[in-house]
């Protein structure tokens, strides 16, 4: 699936790849000597711990019942309740039926969805070596900040033999080469050869990099909060809603009527309502 233009512009905009390691020094307020200790807690405040925050995990009972929110379930349900008030417990059960699987298939879809997340949270649970005030820390991952010298979103200082798998990202079956240099602004994702995302990993050799995004500003981050929430609504799907809304006030708006009618003749209400429904 293509990029937007709206976010091709704000890759160019935001080109690290594009801009030298002295450039990437000054714009961190960093050194080769990686940051001074007193740095760290202060950059972690204001950038926030290095790992992928996501919504609490929505319970599957209340998952569950989400499912049924749409119009035309509801007037479903209503179906259901009329026909079980009148004594018609097969078409009850048959309409029943029908909403139950309806409402299992998207929680299903729903439940998978929220374990994929899960799955892309594990992947980067790990420690990592940085170097603070020139000397080598092992840190917990979620720890790394912004002008840490070591994986994150990372631009390349200088590697020795070194291939990265970036399936997870782009798609790509054989390891990718990683070489310092300066990129394009516009250079496309799998091309950014002097660079390295979170989420990939080290099939050979070693480097050492500058971190440049953590959490969830990292191409990892934005997959698991795409990942995490419903793709937008197509057309079709905004069309058999509004036809949902638009059945339900005809139906209510007919009921109304028809009930009126009745009890203005002096009808029984009881008969009124069975009189509709049949």
């Amino acid at each position: 699936m293509g990029c937007s233009k709206k976010q091709k512009n704000s890759d160019v905009n935001n080109a690290f790849w594009n801009i030298s390691i002295e450039q990437q020094y000054k714009l961190l307020n960093t050194s080769h000597q990686g940051l001074r200790n007193q740095d760290v807690e202060q950059r972690i405040k204001n950038y926030g711990f290095n790992r992928l925050n996501h919504k609490n995990e929505a319970g599957n009972i209340r998952l569950f019942f989400a499912q049924f929110k749409n119009s035309i379930i509801l007037i479903l349900l209503f179906a259901t309740g009329l026909s079980f008030f009148l004594n018609d417990r097969l078409d009850a059960a048959i309409i029943l039926t029908i909403v139950l699987i309806s409402g299992c298939l998207g929680f299903w879809q729903e439940k998978g969805a929220a374990s994929a997340i899960k799955e892309l949270l594990a992947i980067v649970q790990i420690t990592v070596c940085t170097l603070r005030d020139g000397v080598p820390t092992e840190i917990p991952s979620e720890r790394l900040t912004l002008g840490d010298i070591i994986p994150g979103d990372c631009l390349l200082i200088d590697s020795d033999n070194l291939f990265i798998d970036e399936a997870l990202l782009t798609g790509e079956s054989y390891p990718v080469e990683k070489l310092p240099g300066i990129l394009p602004g516009d250079t496309p994702l799998v091309e950014r050869t002097n660079a390295l995302w979170m989420g990939t990993h080290v099939q050979s050799g070693k480097a050492t990099v500058l971190v440049i995004k953590t959490g969830q500003s990292t191409e990892f981050g934005k997959l698991a909060h795409r990942i995490q929430f419903k793709a937008p609504e197509t057309e079709f799907e905004h069309g058999i809603r509004r036809f949902g809304y638009l059945l339900m006030e005809v139906t209510l708006i007919l009921v109304s009527l028809i009930f009126a009618v009745n009890v203005y003749l002096t009808k029984p209400v009881i008969d009124s309502i069975c009189l509709h429904w049949r």
